[in-house]
């Protein structure tokens, strides 16, 4: 985690969303896995989970190893600037200068799978973008990010419950699921990525969020909801202790008896917080009319409106543009 200098509150809708485009971005490029976390007003927290380095760098050896590597560099670097690298290597064997070529390459590859570095790149970048977005200058963060290793397992599970409950400790929502900063939010709303994350926390095969699995026969997503739930209730101050905000106990309860399910209507509404101001949304019939009458507006490729509200199990809805987990492009 790591707080803002000060801890003032910096951090809004458009910075938060800048700085998820800045980690989901960075989180691919160092072969890193977020497996949940929350950006709030003068923080944030990243679960992250840091997989075996050489087996990770196994990917770029071989004959194809050095291309796969350039290729892998577009996905934080533009092409122009990875296409000077290749000239630049290039010009180093062609002088025979093998060693210094391996060497620019080797920096590049230092930086994967190294939570030190992901997490000082993902700071300096996104202080970068504030301060130009702001027109400021100076230091954005209070110091270095402070960490903790989690041991699998129920330590696991419980660390990120504390994350995802943040936005609910700070008294700005009951529901983390309508926070959408915070990694359970975006797995509600239908992030893959996200999704995978919160199953490796539940120890639940990637890509089962809606499975059913285990002896409780619930989905990863029902078990990891009544955990939060179970976690996440309020504590009332007394004597011995200061109290804790969090999830009041009927709406713990009665998340627990229904076994963490979602109604169709909360999805749905999960899945609408993520759409393009001015979408359109309905049946395809609905949809496709809109579409025809504002057709100058869409480019001429596009051949027909009407995109399926996915991954909401029984819900026959479209819309006019894809739904977006990210609203800062």
């Amino acid at each position: 985690m790591s707080r803002t200098a000060g801890g003032e509150m910096l951090f809004w809708d458009v910075e938060k969303e800048a700085f998820l485009r800045v980690m989901r971005r960075l989180e691919r490029f160092a072969g890193v896995e977020i497996l949940t976390f929350a950006v709030m007003s003068n923080h944030f927290h990243l679960l992250v989970r840091v997989p075996d380095r050489a087996r990770f760098l196994l990917r770029f050896e071989g004959p194809e190893g050095e291309e796969k590597l350039l290729e892998h560099l577009t996905l934080l670097y533009s092409k122009a600037y990875v296409m000077a690298l290749r000239h630049e290597l290039s010009d180093l064997r062609s002088k025979g200068m093998n060693g210094p070529a391996e060497e620019l390459l080797e920096r590049y590859r230092s930086r994967f799978c190294n939570l030190s570095q992901f997490v000082k790149e993902l700071k300096e970048r996104f202080s970068r973008w504030f301060n130009k977005h702001h027109g400021r200058r100076g230091t954005l963060w209070m110091d270095r990010y402070k960490s903790v290793l989690v041991q699998d397992g129920d330590a696991l599970r419980t660390m990120a419950a504390y994350i995802d409950l943040n936005p609910v400790r700070a008294g700005l929502t009951k529901d983390p699921k309508d926070y959408r900063w915070c990694g359970y939010a975006e797995a509600v709303a239908g992030s893959k990525r996200a999704r995978r994350g919160l199953c490796r926390v539940v120890d639940s095969p990637l890509d089962s969020w809606n499975d059913k699995a285990g002896a409780s026969n619930l989905t990863a997503s029902e078990w990891y909801r009544c955990w939060l739930f179970g976690e996440g209730v309020e504590v009332e101050s007394s004597a011995f202790s200061s109290g804790r905000k969090g999830i009041s106990t009927d709406a713990a309860k009665k998340v627990l008896e229904t076994g963490g399910k979602l109604s169709l209507s909360e999805l749905l509404r999960c899945r609408v917080r993520y759409f393009s101001d001015g979408v359109a949304i309905g049946s395809r019939s609905f949809v496709e009319g809109v579409f025809a009458e504002r057709r100058e507006h869409f480019g001429a490729k596009r051949k027909n409106g009407a995109r399926k509200v996915k991954e909401v199990e029984g819900l026959e809805m479209f819309s006019l543009r894809a739904l977006r987990i990210k609203a800062v492009e």
